[in-house]
């Protein structure tokens, strides 16, 4: 007899209505402000990046480019200039070729369906279906890391997930119920238990609304000592020298700036030209007649 996974579903949704953070993408008025572009922001600015940051960064985006083409009418560097400080740049490189896209595929509007979503440029599975269930209420399963996590606890009974798969779509459509607005809500609910409960190095336990039904707790919390995985350094890394190189382009202004100067004082002069190599080789800089700039 197959193995049922249990409902989640039901304390889950509860628990989320009661106590989710009041971001402004799950308001009302920014839904109707915004649309889908709105989201779509969003979602390209939460990849790898905590809300807390992130919230400033979008406000001041959507008054600069509230529709897709606001930003298309704008050059790539703006697009950068204006990510500043919120990490992996390309995501500004890729939000533009996608605002341009809308403007010039679908007449500046994000469409609803899944497969036209991950037509544009830097939209994978997890944005795709973010749209399509956060803007326009469609049932489809959304999976990050918090709801990997969450279900790798819950219903594996594991410290982590595995390696991300397809698989994760068809467990997490599993254990959605099957009306539309109600799925919506357990697939935010379950990103956010794993941001603020189910975390990856403090789990509170104590806080779960499914504690009763988690096969890890179940299990006596196997594994745990797989929670306290070291992270890569950043001071002094590639990304923190490429982080560097970029950031002295934004500040030139739109102006171009002598190679040798950027970062100069860098105290790798091999890791600074792998910096200055990985901006061109992604697009994020260009050289023009031995200088560089931010992309035109």
């Amino acid at each position: 007899m197959p193995d049922r996974s249990p409902d989640l579903a039901t304390p889950l949704v509860a628990w989320y209505r009661e106590h989710a953070r009041d971001l402004p993408w799950r308001r009302a008025e920014f839904h109707e402000r915004y649309g889908g572009w709105g989201v779509l922001v969003s979602e390209f600015m939460l990849q790898q990046t905590p809300t807390t940051r992130v919230i400033g960064h979008l406000d001041a985006w959507l008054a600069r480019w509230p529709t897709p083409a606001d930003l298309a009418a704008e050059p790539p560097a703006a697009a950068v200039r204006q990510w500043a400080n919120l990490g992996y740049p390309r995501r500004a490189l890729w939000l533009h070729r996608a605002a341009v896209q809308l403007r010039d595929r679908h007449g500046g509007i994000v469409p609803a369906d899944v497969d036209a979503l991950l037509a544009l440029t830097g939209i994978g599975d997890y944005t795709a279906r973010a749209v399509a269930v956060f803007s326009y209420g469609q049932r489809h399963p959304v999976v990050d890391t918090n709801t990997r996590r969450v279900l790798a606890r819950s219903l594996d009974g594991r410290a982590q997930p595995g390696p991300p798969s397809r698989r994760d779509l068809a467990r997490m459509c599993a254990v959605l119920p099957a009306d539309d607005a109600d799925a919506a809500v357990m697939n935010a609910a379950t990103m956010e238990l794993g941001a603020v409960v189910c975390t990856a190095r403090a789990p509170r336990c104590d806080s779960c609304p499914i504690a009763q039904l988690c096969r890890w707790r179940a299990r006596g919390y196997p594994d745990t000592g797989d929670l306290r995985r070291k992270q890569a350094r950043y001071e002094g890394s590639d990304r923190h020298a490429r982080g560097a190189a970029l950031r002295s382009l934004r500040d030139a202004a739109g102006h171009t700036v002598a190679i040798d100067e950027v970062i100069a004082d860098w105290p790798d002069p091999a890791q600074r030209d792998r910096a200055i190599d990985s901006l061109i080789v992604d697009g994020l800089a260009e050289t023009v007649d031995g200088m560089l700039r931010l992309p035109q």
